[in-house]
């Protein structure tokens, strides 16, 4: 393999190119979902293929070949030369990227259990007991509960002598329940997976998982409107986590920070409380993000987006690092072979503070403590909107009834610089983000109090 992908990127710098890359993927998948105990979808598959990239003049040729041969390989080359040739009297901008050391390198994605080791029916069976444990309450309307796993390997060489072989794997479980109790009707949502291979079970136990969701969807189902208006509030790590990703993670991708988010100017200022350090950081044991090299065979490194309240760097890729003058941090990730990498998250997390997390609550006449969220969106000029799906009213520090239908939004900036305590705890959760393409991302943080932030509810 080395040999011909060393060929084929000779082959472009023949050509005239400035940089040629070549990622071969192979990956085998497989997914089910059940719904009302009737199993409705099972994929299984094998693909095999190779992303060419040749920059050119400033301008950048991309071609996916389907079939890793000598022939297909040079195909693939030629034709990505000639588009970025073709792209090279257009540009406006032209494109540089940061060249690297040479560097030769196997990366081994150890499993506990190897999901391909795992046969389809137990799978099945697992995924079916579990769903049947979500329809054991009356109040239950409906029930969608979708398994995934992919595994493979990443092959990388570029024409700055780098070439890396890298093992992956990811193991996905997606909850979705509706329930109606009277005129009121709810949902609730789970997520959570890992990358150790097929232990999802063995981590939480299905009837752990059942009575986590039930719990949530009958508490909606018999909770309180929450008040409008701004609050205090604390916010459990699963909420902060998608603040963390939606509102500001997206701000610190270069590309969208250079697209006019509301950091653009701001490298270098305080934007947060002094207790904020957010960082994407795909070293954390565990997490969805966490791996060696990135889809254009860098070293991945922690990016500190915020130091103690001021924007430290950005995520990039090597176009973006060479534009920037920036160390590369090794965010670019691609969802398969088929598509060119682009500058993405990985673990986005909030480091923790100095408090219990029960001080946390102190001193909060009247507030909401945030658990969980049904989902969440972010714009560039920093608005954001998150809904959530698991909240309680806070009394005189204690924690109390719960609420329904809340959502939390706000300026990301103001929100950060209202936070004035951040808890000791540490937790990650596990999910997806697209961004034109899809990859798996973590994120999370401790538990952490912010002074106001406005909900949405019944005034």
């Amino acid at each position: 393999m080395r040999d011909l992908l060393e060929k084929a990127v000779d082959h472009g710098r023949g050509l005239g190119a400035e940089f040629v890359d070549i990622r071969v993927g192979r990956v085998e998948r497989t997914s089910l979902t059940i719904q009302e105990g009737v199993l409705k979808e099972v994929r299984s598959g094998y693909e095999e293929g190779a992303a060419i990239r040749v920059l050119y003049r400033g301008a950048w040729g991309f071609v996916s070949v389907n079939r890793v041969s000598w022939g297909e390989l040079r195909r693939g080359v030629e034709e990505a030369f000639s588009a970025a040739r073709a792209l090279s009297t257009r540009v406006r901008r032209r494109a540089r990227v940061v060249e690297l050391p040479a560097l030769s390198d196997r990366v081994v994605h150890k499993f506990r259990r190897d999901p391909r080791d795992v046969g389809l029916d137990e799978k099945i069976g697992d995924v079916t007991t579990y769903e049947s444990l979500l329809r054991s309450r009356g109040f239950v309307r409906s029930t969608s509960v979708t398994y995934a796993d992919i595994v493979g390997e990443k092959v990388y060489a570029s024409s700055d002598g780098r070439y890396v072989e890298q093992g992956f794997g990811y193991a996905w479980l997606y909850t979705w329940v509706t329930g109606r109790e009277g005129a009121v009707v709810a949902s609730a949502r789970d997520e959570r997976g890992s990358i150790e291979g097929y232990v999802i079970w063995d981590r939480w136990s299905p009837e752990d998982i059942a009575k986590l969701v039930l719990g949530r969807l009958e508490k909606q189902l018999r909770a309180k409107t929450p008040r409008g208006g701004v609050f205090p509030a604390v916010l459990a790590p699963e909420v902060l986590g998608v603040f963390v990703h939606e509102a500001f993670g997206h701000l610190a991708e270069a590309d969208l920070t250079l697209s006019g988010s509301a950091i653009s100017d701001k490298l270098g200022k305080r934007v947060a409380s002094s207790l904020v350090t957010i960082v994407d950081d795909p070293t954390i044991p565990g997490g969805f993000g966490t791996y060696r090299y990135d889809d254009e065979g860098v070293e991945a490194r922690p990016a500190v987006l915020i130091e103690r309240g001021v924007v430290k760097e950005l995520m990039v890729d090597r176009e973006h690092a060479a534009l920037l003058g920036q160390r590369p941090t090794g965010n670019a990730r691609a969802e398969s072979y088929r598509v060119p990498p682009l500058i993405r998250m990985r673990n986005t997390v909030l480091k923790p503070g100095d408090h219990s997390v029960e001080e946390l609550f102190e001193g909060i006449r009247y507030g909401y403590y945030l658990v969980s969220f049904r989902g969440g969106q972010a714009n560039l000029d920093g608005t954001f909107q998150v809904g959530v799906q698991e909240a309680y009213e806070i009394v005189n520090g204690e924690v109390r009834d719960p609420v329904r239908n809340m959502s939390i939004s706000g300026n990301t900036l103001d929100t950060l610089k209202e936070v004035d305590a951040v808890a000791k705890d540490f937790e990650i959760g596990y999910g997806r983000c697209g961004k034109g393409q899809t990859v798996f991302v973590s994120d999370g943080g401790p538990h952490v109090r912010v002074r106001k932030i406005v909900v949405g509810g019944a005034r």
